[in-house]
């Protein structure tokens, strides 16, 4: 239930979840030695980056995230930088120094020429093309408080604003360029980012400043729905090229290793499909369990998903990897994506983890395999969970090897 739910569905019903509860209340104590909170004016360079809450929607809150210090603070909000180099505690330390700045939405969250001035200062500040020079009065002084999300990275205490200005700032030109087509609708706007070699992480917050899209459809959307519909977009547009594409010859596998999560990418000699499957050790982040392992999954053929995958956000951040190396690749397949989380996986740091995980794992050599019975003998051999379990869960992995491809015939 608690794979299922992620600290977003009450599913338990409880008002607050207590798994994100239990992590707040273990890291109370290291936070209150860090840095210099004990304010209510920050004076910093945001990365850039912002957030926008989901409570009360469509009454949300939008704002900047800015740190307590000067200068390239960008690797505070780029995840691309953080595989391989960056623990769980370097995370942890990074999100952590990002305090949030929250103004309300009166009157909802569309786009008009009666924002609050601290509300459009924030949509301008996505399009800095690097940290920019910032200073924020709030009402308070900040709490010593880190929040934790499954889609979104953590970040550090917020309160509201009163006052927020932006220094001298240079822009992005390519985002500028988007944020000002209002003639542009998003997923167009989206897609001309990403060919443009514009980070996911950079999308997704022009995105959610409503930064994309036709002038009078423009609206803020709050952090974790952004983070999907980005990945989402890209993911599904790629596919649709990669279904023109002629199928690899072999069976491939890839590994990747980070944050004590193993994934394993297995790329099928055939027309698309999709599934991801999730599997928590006990007493990991989303399973409290202290004897269980929670696995969970989600698949999808040719014709795609016409429902929310049961997952969630993990889901589509990991098609999105797989369809961006095939269409690099000029090739189709199927793919099947398994994920094992191990004890060490205790925070909740984001889907970014899922997507550049995947991404990064593409990148190694694979080991090729003529048949699916010697994949699965390699899978039992390599995995910790037996296949008997990851069977049990999975409809890709099941399919029939009989089944036989048109150019099996000629």
């Amino acid at each position: 239930m608690c794979l299922k739910c992620r600290g977003t569905k009450k599913l338990c019903g409880k008002s607050r979840c207590p798994i994100l509860a239990n992590f707040y209340s273990k890291l109370k104590g290291e936070r209150e030695s860090d840095a210099n909170f004990n304010t209510n004016f920050l004076d910093g360079y945001s990365p850039p980056s912002v957030f926008i809450g989901r409570y009360s929607y469509p009454k949300v809150n939008v704002g900047p995230l800015v740190p307590p210090e000067k200068g390239d603070t960008s690797i505070l909000s780029t995840p691309e930088k953080w595989f391989g180099s960056a623990d769980m505690d370097d995370i942890i330390k990074y999100r952590s120094k990002l305090a949030r700045g929250k103004k309300r939405l009166k009157k909802g969250v569309e786009i008009t020429e009666q924002l609050d001035r601290e509300i459009n200062r924030t949509r301008y500040l996505t399009l800095s093309k690097k940290s920019a020079e910032t200073e924020v009065k709030f009402n308070k002084k900040l709490s010593e408080t880190i929040w934790f999300d499954n889609k979104s990275q953590p970040h550090g205490p917020s309160a509201e604003i009163n006052r927020f200005r932006i220094g001298s700032m240079s822009t992005h030109p390519v985002l500028e360029k988007i944020f000002y087509d209002d003639d542009l609708k998003s997923e167009p706007a989206i897609m001309k980012l990403y060919e443009k070699g514009v980070r996911i992480s950079r999308i997704q917050d022009l995105f959610m400043v409503g930064g994309t899209g036709l002038k009078n459809n423009r609206k803020f959307v709050p952090t974790r729905w952004s983070i999907t519909a980005v990945d989402d977009t890209v993911g599904k547009n790629l596919r649709e090229r990669v279904k023109n594409y002629r199928p690899i010859n072999n069976y491939e596998i890839y590994r990747a290793e980070y944050l004590d999560n193993q994934w394993i990418v297995i790329l099928t000699p055939s027309i698309w499909k999709f599934e991801s499957i999730e599997a928590f050790y006990p007493e990991t982040t989303w399973n409290p369990s202290r004897n269980n392992i929670a696995i969970f999954g989600d698949h999808e053929y040719i014709q795609g998903r016409s429902d929310y995958a049961s997952i969630g956000g993990c889901y589509y951040a990991a098609r999105l990897a797989v369809a961006e190396h095939l269409e690099k690749r000029r090739r189709q397949a199927g793919a099947i994506v398994l994920r094992e989380a191990h004890p060490g996986y205790i925070l909740p740091v984001g889907v970014w983890n899922v997507r550049e995980s995947v991404r990064n794992g593409l990148m190694t050599k694979p080991v090729s395999f003529d048949t699916r019975a010697q994949v699965l003998s390699f899978l039992s051999e390599k995995l910790d969970l037996s296949m008997e379990e990851w069977i049990s869960v999975s409809e890709l992995l099941t399919e029939k090897e009989s089944q036989k491809r048109i150019d099996d015939f000629i």
